[in-house]
């Protein structure tokens, strides 16, 4: 599915740095993302310099093999927006991680035909003082009680006054 034209235009000219340890996924942020100024990162490194010594207007961080975690608390810490990306790591206890420690959503891997669907609104929230979690919650919330019933409603989700961005 192609961006449509006001998700292309939230994302152009916007810098975002993608990390993610499988060249095949960067390739396809590359192609879904084609009107932003794209950096990537395959290693651990090479992200935490570039997070470091660079500002971002979003940061897509992949949970495994670049230690993403790592990365969202360099990136919370510099005031640089970000979404964690993941194929095998969704569990109840990795989202609520990313929640806590500051990303505005959670993306999973299989969603990336949608990536500029939903980096724009992640953006566009963002934008607006908010995070994705509520629309994450009410698109993905069916299939996060279809992978673990009841627990999934004892995550707490964040109240978006609190973000700083």
């Amino acid at each position: 599915m192609e961006a449509d034209m006001t998700d292309r235009d939230i994302l152009a000219g916007k810098k975002i740095l993608a990390v993610d340890d499988e060249e095949d996924v960067l390739a396809v942020i590359e192609e879904q993302l084609e009107s932003c100024i794209l950096v990537k990162a395959k290693r651990y490194d090479t992200a935490k310099d570039l997070l470091e010594k660079e500002s971002y207007d979003l940061a897509v961080l992949d949970i495994m093999g670049v230690r993403g975690f790592d990365l969202l608390d360099i990136a919370t810490r510099k005031k640089i927006p970000a979404v964690m990306l993941t194929a095998h790591s969704v569990t109840p206890d990795s989202l609520q991680k990313a929640i806590d420690k500051g990303a505005l959503s959670f993306l999973p891997k299989d969603e990336l035909v949608r990536l500029a669907e939903l980096i724009a609104e992640v953006l566009e929230e963002a934008e607006k003082g908010r995070t994705h979690w509520a629309k994450l919650k009410s698109r993905l919330g069916g299939r996060f009680e279809e992978l673990w019933g009841e627990m999934w409603q004892e995550i707490k989700f964040p109240r978006d006054p609190n973000i700083s961005w």
